[in-house]
């Protein structure tokens, strides 16, 4: 039998931005049929050679060939007529169009008359979208589904095109476990049609359970390629990172230390029976200085919202936020800031950073009010807050001048977060603050989380990532349906306990608890 083809080959491809050397002679091949795995940290060039390959940038040096011939794309659209699709793990789509139109975008039937065709359209957009698992109206806006559903959306449409390749970036970033098994059924389809998936993903599981060939890029280089089945998981990570193998083990699953010194003495945060119509149910939890209190569930269980009416963006139908002894106003984020409170984002593009002002602008935009003095600022306070920030986070920058939209996504993580710590604020609220980024800048956040913590602060920390809620928490309060089901401390906060919590069972107690009782 025949090796399947070679579809999409990229040899010695360069890409330098100013001060930073993106690509360095990479080399990439993917057959018909594959699913490839591209990972690496942030900054290793992931994002750059999608965009080399869709046509976004052009190479300085080297070149793509697809389907046996060489190729140059000028714009995503011709890369997506040639047959290259991509799904960004942001939505691209256009929210105020109906799901149909979406979905049929620049390829919309029309009738013998040239008009639109939207009966058609209609009805054969809901059947696509049925074979994904998603059941909507689809002449409704697309801004009225969830963002999985929306991802869904992209994904069906980027298949329709008749695509051979199909780049997928972060796809399950916004999906329910339901959808992400709709997602892994979608790619054995594809491949088994003969299409090639390239497949961008921090998740491990996720490239274990789907792919089959894997590509290791590190500070622009490629540094491995081969089947993925030869490396195991802590190799894989080694290899990522260029870190030794007993390094990597010693160091444990994350960067968190596992426990924090927390002050004996009253909640620096104490919420108290909050409610807001159809989303939260009397949640009520406490946060010390120096303590990493986790917020547990699954997705739509509350969490966000938890964060939210903390902060005074979600407004309160009841109950009571006070920070240091002092009670809050209800959804007034000003407020709240000005009381100590700040919300690191799970949507950094939509709800955090500003992509076209630079990282000084970024990182000072919040404390500027601070800084300025009959109406004037400090330029000089400006550079000395911002200089010490992007040392003290490792932000990876050509300078303080640069747009933040150029940087990686670990470190447009990076410098909102030092915009909330520019306020010196009392309580950090960390809604999801590691999705998204690779392994290196995931570490590096969550050593911070510690260093902050040990400062004193109080953190707040939500994660869908159950080792670094297990590992990262001193507590953890569990939500199911906007409310507080459980509460893990101390030796109870493992995964066995968490998950028979979320699910509602009761866990069970520990042996040794277990012979105290007794004894």
């Amino acid at each position: 039998m025949a090796p399947p083809a070679e579809v999409l080959a990229v040899r010695g491809l360069s890409k330098t931005f100013p001060g930073v050397r993106a690509l360095d002679d990479v080399e990439l091949t993917v057959h018909a049929g594959e699913v490839h795995a591209l990972i690496g940290e942030n900054g290793a060039g992931k994002s750059t050679l999608i965009k080399l390959l869709t046509g976004v940038y052009r190479p300085d040096a080297g070149r793509i060939t697809f389907q046996g011939r060489e190729v140059s794309f000028g714009t995503p659209l011709e890369a997506q007529k040639a047959g290259i699709s991509t799904i960004y793990q942001e939505v691209n789509l256009i929210p105020l169009l109906s799901v149909a139109r979406n979905l049929f975008l620049g390829r919309e039937p029309r009738t013998r008359l040239g008009l639109l065709d939207f009966a058609r359209m209609h009805r054969e957009a809901d059947e696509i979208l049925r074979t994904y698992g998603v059941r909507v109206d689809v002449r409704q806006s697309l801004r009225t589904l969830g963002v999985g559903a929306q991802q869904m959306v992209a994904l069906a449409r980027a298949v329709a095109t008749d695509a051979r390749v199909v780049v997928m970036d972060e796809p399950t970033s916004s999906l329910e476990p339901r959808e992400v098994e709709t997602l892994f059924s979608v790619i054995r389809r594809l491949r088994d049609q003969g299409i090639a998936v390239i497949y961008v993903s921090h998740r491990l599981d996720e490239l274990y359970a789907v792919c089959s060939k894997v590509t290791v890029l590190r500070d622009g280089r490629r540094v491995h390629h081969g089947d993925l089945a030869d490396l195991d998981r802590i190799d894989l990570v080694s290899t990522m990172l260029g870190r030794e193998l007993g390094e990597v083990r010693e160091e444990g699953q994350t960067k968190f230390s596992g426990g924090h010194l927390i002050a004996d003495e009253q909640p620096v945060l104490s919420a108290r029976e909050l409610s807001a119509r159809h989303r939260l149910h009397g949640v009520s939890l406490d946060v010390r200085p120096g303590e990493v209190v986790g917020l547990g569930g699954l997705l739509g269980s509350g969490r966000t919202e938890t964060a939210k009416a903390i902060s005074g963006s979600l407004q309160l139908s009841s109950g009571t936020v006070t920070v240091a002894g002092v009670p809050l106003r209800s959804g007034s984020t000003p407020a709240a800031i000005r009381a100590g409170v700040s919300l690191l984002p799970e949507d950094r593009k939509s709800e955090g950073i500003v992509p076209g002002l630079s990282v000084r602008e970024n990182i000072a935009l919040a404390v500027l009010p601070r800084l300025s003095r009959f109406g004037l600022v400090s330029e000089s306070r400006v550079d000395a807050i911002v200089d010490t920030f992007m040392e003290r986070l490792r932000i990876k920058a050509s300078s303080p001048h640069q747009k933040v939209g150029e940087l990686s996504g670990g470190n447009q993580q990076k410098v909102l977060l030092a915009r909330w710590l520019a306020m010196n604020p009392k309580v950090l609220l960390l809604d999801e603050p590691t999705r998204g980024i690779d392994v290196g800048a995931k570490a590096e956040v969550q050593k911070l989380v510690d260093e902050l913590a040990a400062d004193g602060l109080g953190v707040l920390l939500i994660s869908s990532d159950l080792e670094e809620l297990i590992e990262g928490s001193d507590r953890v309060v569990v939500l199911k349906d906007g409310a507080v089901v459980g509460e893990l401390t101390g030796d109870e906060v493992t995964e066995d306990r968490l998950m028979r919590t979320i699910a509602g069972e009761t866990p069970p107690r520990d042996t040794d608890e277990e012979a105290v009782t007794h004894g």
